[in-house]
């Protein structure tokens, strides 16, 4: 038994009429119903154009014929191809908060009461020379806290009384 061939329907896509008047107004019809601007909007003009096919593609998701008759009695024609889908944006992660930063106390005795003391993290050791100079390279890259080794060591100076204190810092 044959099935029955269903018919094959014919491909049809809107077909769009700006009039172009004198004074620069249009009259839009979309398959021969009139395509009217927004309540309270002003009339469409020859500037609404992109508007115009916005409203008849349904924001070009759908491709149209659009014929454009001037006042002085020329024409075009054109089709408007639909806009291309993008695949859609993944959703970003939710960004974790930064955490907390925390803070340790390093304390010493043997300081003058309301001296400046200053306060440096070690970031490595030298030795003297023979004549009593020392000499340090300070490698950028130390001058962030390496809490991963626990080895990390604050220095105490005082400046007037010159009271210096080593401590390490859990």
């Amino acid at each position: 038994m044959r099935k029955p061939e269903s018919e094959a329907l014919p491909v049809s896509i809107p077909h769009v009429i700006l009039d172009v008047h004198p004074d620069g107004s249009v009259a839009v019809t979309v398959d021969g119903s009139p395509l009217s601007p927004d309540r309270f909007a002003p009339p469409w003009r020859r500037s609404s154009f992109g508007q115009i096919i916005d409203r008849a593609t349904n924001d070009r998701t759908t491709p149209a014929r659009v014929e454009v008759r001037e006042s002085d009695g020329t024409s075009f024609t054109d089709i408007i191809a639909p806009r291309r889908r993008r695949a859609p944006q993944p959703k970003p992660e939710a960004e974790k908060p930064a955490p907390l930063p925390v803070f340790f106390t390093v304390e010493g005795d043997g300081f003058v009461p309301g001296e400046d003391v200053a306060v440096a993290v070690i970031t490595g050791h030298t030795d003297a020379a023979h004549t009593g100079t020392a000499r340090a390279l300070i490698d950028p890259a130390q001058l962030t806290t390496d809490r991963a080794s626990g080895l990390v060591e604050v220095l105490l100076f005082g400046r007037v009384s010159g009271t210096t204190l080593v401590r390490r810092v859990p």
